[in-house]
């Protein structure tokens, strides 16, 4: 900051050193007007600086310093200084200030009034603001500070142009003040009546002292000590003070605009109510509720429980106060009982044609899904109602299980309600809450029926196999009672407390495994399986759905886009080999919105997509195109496995490392059963080939090293018995598994094939994979013959009962005696 030195550029200012009187030798001033001490008793301000011709009140509470007030009052000397204390004063907390503590200049006031407290009180000091004052040295720090300082008296001097012109400019932004903010009105009229162009520096302290600014730039104003600094510096600050004004106006106008027109519309409203109730045309808000519920029950038809529940809850209303707490809460749970369909049903429309019509229309294949759809409507139209059965549609993700339950909903003429089971865990999501907890709901199902506003809807659950538990309850076993045919008739939600009867509602579940569904609530469900869609399928489903689907929702008109079938069988090979068609549609709605943006930068007419172009359209194949039964080799075989994202194929790897300490080692993310399986298929070909000279030293000076890639993916099942010795077998004799083949099957200590499950989900994969050849245990033949015939087509498949039997169907005949004698070994073991 400037002090006085810099800015004594002119002869503005003029220092007065005060004399001293008396020859006592206690060093007292002279208290004449214009001579002032040159030592005071230093009052720090705590976010202000106060400036010089201004009454400054001063509010004190600091003992210690309304002590020195008070003896100041009392002498003849009535002068104290005035400075600010710095932003971060330089001390612990607590402790008393410092003279380091405050700025060097300040100003010299003189004490006017002083309101004499109670001992604990502030004192209210009024003080008249005389010059600034520099201080040279503190003299004291405690109990307060005492400073030597210099007084800086303001000289006239004669006002020139530039001077007159800034103090023109503040008294126009000063009068702008005026209009925009009434806060200082009363004092800047005051100022501006008694305003002198010839004190240009008087002017800027005052303007200065009038702005919401910091207390260091208002301190920075007070050590400027030359005229025309001082009154720019006060200037700027006015002007910014200006700016921030109008702004605050704005905003102002702006709320009061808008509280004027909510108050204008109150105001009509309640004149509006009050001129209808005059009229006769309105009734008080609880009687027109009370009325509009009678209305609804007389549109209902009500068992007796539901009856009694309603017409005791308009009673107790009819007495409640509106402003009642318990008023709201009556008022919501009749609301909800006089919203539900009591009595209120869609006609089912039993038409076998119709529906199978509705199905066919809507998806491709899935043909003994559609015929258990349809045998399950038949029943209905004998009963005369569909009830009884509660449906689940089990299969991997994009097979169609919801779009099915829309199609049955549709083909019945029922309302369709659906809402997800995934991640529930709080039962009250299912029974509802206590009307007893703030924000209570009935449950799901009470919500279903109320949107419906049908009592026989058609209700979906979907992924039922991620049902959730917690401290909260077990929603899990709150859905027993409610998809059970025999109870939920009688369906009691807490909410509500009243019994609704849901017999008539057709609950559809979808998941996609079984393992995670409780028991006792898989017990209650009829599962009906979607395992996937082969290629020919897929082929299908895209022409007839997909294709028109995207360009519809691309804004492309039909034919505008033409994927060559080609190009679309190397789609579906090398981008969506999984069993359902999401991830098909999703590659389709990529390809369609980048045709969309060729056609509109290249404003062509029709675009046909080829096979060459989807490596530039999609990126590199997902799934490699090679075969990999061309190349058969020893130790490695083909294997078929199901997940819960359906059937898929696996390739076993076997191979011998030469070790001091034979033995068996497997890695690929095995389960504990499918290591079981490892051991039982490596301790049966040791024993199956144990005659043999040569594969008897090779697993006995040999570590041997089996593999199910991918590394990074969890396997497990006991399917892969005979894959793995078949890969151990011909690891051992040296004999490749002829091509294109795979097999699944579990494989006993003896030699025996186990039958298996998930034939038509392998069988789907192994269609997809390429594979010509399937090796199945004897006991799966009636699975498989039971398998639609465009599934079957084209296939090969060996039916097995031993181990024998899969080396007579896996590989080409022996032409040494290992086989001959290694199959004579195990017909003698049998």
């Amino acid at each position: 900051m400037p002090d006085a030195k810099e800015n004594s550029d002119v002869p503005e200012v003029e220092i007065v050193k005060p004399a001293s009187a008396g020859n006592d030798g206690e060093n007292r001033m002279v208290l004449a007007r214009d001579i002032l001490p040159d030592q005071l008793p230093i009052i720090p301000t705590g976010t202000r600086p106060f400036f010089p011709k201004m009454i400054a009140p001063v509010l004190i509470e600091d003992g210690p310093v309304k002590q020195a007030v008070a003896r100041a009052v009392q002498s003849s000397s009535k002068y104290v200084g005035l400075a600010l204390t710095r932003s971060k004063p330089e001390k612990e907390p607590g402790a008393p200030l410092r003279g380091k503590d405050v700025h060097r200049f300040g100003v010299v006031a003189e004490i006017l009034r002083v309101n004499a407290p109670a001992p604990d009180a502030p004192m209210q000091v009024m003080l008249g603001v005389l010059e600034r004052i520099k201080i040279e040295a503190f003299l004291q720090e405690e109990p307060v500070l005492i400073a030597s300082v210099k007084v800086l008296r303001e000289t006239e001097m004669a006002v020139n142009e530039e001077l007159k012109a800034y103090s023109i400019s503040i008294l126009n932004t000063m009068k702008e003040l005026i209009q925009l903010s009434p806060l200082f009105k009363e004092e800047l009229n005051l100022f501006l009546s008694r305003a002198n162009l010839n004190e240009p520096g008087r002017l800027a302290d005052f303007s200065a002292a009038m702005t919401t600014a910091t207390g260091e730039e208002l301190q920075e104003i007070l050590e400027t000590l030359s005229i025309r600094a001082r009154i720019e510096k006060s200037l700027i600050l006015l002007k910014k003070e200006l700016d921030i004004t109008r702004i605050q106006s704005k905003i102002n106008q702006q709320i009061e605009e808008k509280l004027s027109k909510q108050q204008r519309e109150f105001f009509l409203r309640e004149q509006l109510k009050a001129i209808k109730k005059e009229l006769g045309l309105a009734k008080e808000g609880k009687e027109s509720e009370i009325e509009r519920f009678k209305e609804r029950v007389g549109r209902l038809t009500l068992p007796e429980e539901a009856g009694d529940r309603i017409r005791e809850e308009l009673d107790k209303l009819s007495l409640m106060d509106s402003a009642s707490p318990e008023f709201t809460v009556s008022r919501n749970y009749l609301d909800w009982l006089t919203s539900l369909p009591w009595g209120i049903t869609t006609p089912d429309r039993f038409d076998i044609r119709t529906a199978g019509r509705v199905l066919n229309r809507d998806h491709y294949g899935l043909e003994d899904v559609k015929e258990r759809i349809l045998e399950f409507l038949s029943v209905g139209v004998l009963k005369g109602r569909v009830s009884g059965s509660i449906l689940c549609f089990v299969g991997p993700p994009g097979v169609g299980k919801t779009s099915i339950g829309q199609s049955i909903a549709e083909s019945i003429g029922r309302k369709f309600f659906r809402f997800s089971l995934g991640g529930m865990r709080d039962e009250a999501e299912i029974k509802g809450h206590r009307r007893t907890y703030i924000g209570a709901m009935p449950g799901k199902f009470i919500q279903a029926l109320k949107t419906c506003r049908s009592a026989n809807p058609m209700i979906m659950l979907d992924e039922v196999d991620k049902i959730g538990a917690s401290f909260q309850g077990d929603p899990a076993s709150a859905l027993l009672e409610l998809l059970d045919p025999a109870q939920n008739r009688e369906f009691l939600d807490h909410y509500l407390d009243v019994r609704f009867d849901l017999s008539r509602v057709l609950f559809v579940c979808t998941a996609n495994v079984l393992d995670t569904i409780p028991h006792a609530l898989l017990d209650r469900m009829e599962v009906i399986k979607l395992p996937g869609y082969i290629l020919e399928e897929k082929l299908k489903i895209a022409a007839r759905y997909l294709i028109p689907k995207q360009l519809g929702e691309s804004g492309l008109r039909a034919g505008q886009v033409k994927i060559s079938k080609p190009a679309l069988r190397a789609l579906i090979d090398g981008y969506a080999r999984e069993p359902g068609v999401r991830g098909l549609e999703n590659h389709i709605k990529k390809i369609m919105r980048k045709a969309a943006r060729k056609i509109v930068d290249d404003n062509a007419a029709v675009l046909k997509i080829e096979e060459s172009a989807l490596a530039g359209l999609l990126g590199r194949r997902l799934f490699p195109k090679e075969d990999p039964f061309q190349k058969p080799q020893p130790g490695v075989v083909t294997g078929l496995a199901w997940t819960s994202m359906g059937g898929d194929t696996l390739v076993i790897e076997a191979a011998i490392v030469e070790s001091e300490k034979p033995g068996f080692k497997q890695t690929g993310q095995l389960g504990n059963v499918m290591v079981e399986s490892s051991e039982i298929a490596y301790t049966f070909i040791r024993a199956f080939l144990n005659r043999d000279e040569r594969a008897r030293k090779l697993f006995e000076h040999n570590l041997v090293h089996l593999h199910v890639p991918a590394g990074a993916t969890p396997k497990d099942g006991p399917s892969a018995g005979i894959t793995m010795a078949a890969a151990l077998y011909s690891l051992a004799t040296g004999r490749p598994i002829r091509p294109h083949i795979a097999m699944t099957g579990e494989l006993t200590l003896t030699g025996k094939v186990m039958p298996i499950g998930g034939v038509k989900e392998k069988t789907i994969a192994a269609k997809r994979a390429g594979v010509k050849h399937i090796v199945f245990p004897r006991e799966n033949r009636q699975d498989f013959d039971e398998l639609p015939a465009h599934i079957r087509r084209g296939l090969k498949t060996s039916f097995v009962a031993c181990f024998d039997e899969v080396i007579a169907a896996c590989f080409a005949k022996a032409q040494g005696s290992v086989f001959s004698r290694a199959s004579e070994s195990i017909r003698m073991r049998r």
